[in-house]
């Protein structure tokens, strides 16, 4: 029985991402169906947010096909969940320089133009669309946005009506964000997304959240993850220090040391024990729009 009492936190499952994951736990969803049933059973779960990528369901890797989203959202709003839905926006930036010639584009580069970028959260218009607000070394390849590049990518998402989810790495990437939104091009109900522990941005520590959650606008709407096994961790900080918290696949392929996760489902299970135990309750997809904003 659910205790009306305890303090809502909105939970974000991120479902399936881009990396080479998929020979590494067969969880992890590759087809528009399976990452469609990923995303509901994260919702019955708990989750309030799906943030979803689609791969190539060939060679599984990231996929910008807009068709591929279309089948995704579909499937998901046909399945009578209210749950939010967040389309990424990620795919486009590496770039991984030649080894003749830096300056050319290597076998691992994927850049692209800021409206190819967006165009299927255009088209779909789903709830929220993640901006990655600046670049970093990303591993060994630069993940590549340029203010510019991500000045047009938020007139067009806003245009289409779309909240952006404002994905922060590192506190440069904070601070663009909150010069874009002093100046009108961001709306100042977008929500922030703290992402700690991705060589090289930022460390997955309670220090790290705590600075930058310190340095939000009072009262924005906030969530924040850890990777890997910084994961659950960074859940409950998060939950303490009054923000959201995504758990997934994409970013973290166990449930336990050595114990792969057997979906997106049970990721959002054990998320929602963790901050039971520490006073709060998975948010509703309502009470999550309400947050943010949308209701």
């Amino acid at each position: 029985m659910a205790i009306s009492h305890k303090q809502p936190v909105i939970i974000s499952c991120a479902v399936t991402g881009g990396a080479d994951t998929v020979a590494k736990n067969p969880a992890v969803p590759v087809t528009p169906e399976q990452i469609a049933a990923s995303s509901i059973e994260a919702a019955a779960a708990g989750a309030a947010i799906v943030h979803i990528h689609v791969r190539d369901i060939q060679t599984t890797g990231p996929s910008m096909d807009v068709d591929l989203y279309a089948e995704v959202v579909e499937r998901i709003r046909a399945s009578g969940t209210d749950v939010l839905v967040n389309l990424t926006t990620g795919i486009g930036a590496r770039f991984d320089p030649g080894e003749d010639d830096p300056a050319v584009a290597g076998p691992g580069s994927n850049l692209k133009r800021p409206d190819e970028r967006v165009a299927h959260v255009v088209r779909l218009r789903p709830d929220l669309c993640s901006l990655d607000m600046g670049s970093l070394n990303f591993g060994d390849r630069a993940f590549l946005n340029t203010a510019a590049h991500l000045r047009e990518m938020a007139r067009l998402v806003l245009a289409a009506g779309v909240l952006p989810e404002l994905e922060v790495f590192e506190p440069g990437h904070l601070r663009l964000a909150l010069d874009m939104t002093a100046r009108g091009l961001l709306p100042r109900n977008a929500l922030f997304q703290l992402c700690l522990g991705i060589p090289w941005g930022s460390p997955a520590n309670p220090e790290t959240m705590l600075y930058l959650r310190n340095s939000l606008p009072a009262g924005a709407a906030w969530s924040a993850f850890g990777v890997g096994p910084m994961q659950f961790p960074m859940a409950a900080q998060a939950a303490l220090l009054g923000g959201g918290l995504r758990v997934g696949l994409e970013d973290n392929l166990y449930l336990e040391r050595g114990v792969l996760a057997p979906g997106n489902g049970a990721l959002v299970e054990k998320a929602a024990r963790i901050i039971d135990e520490l006073g709060f309750r998975p948010a509703t997809p309502t009470e999550a729009r309400q947050r943010l904003g949308l209701a």
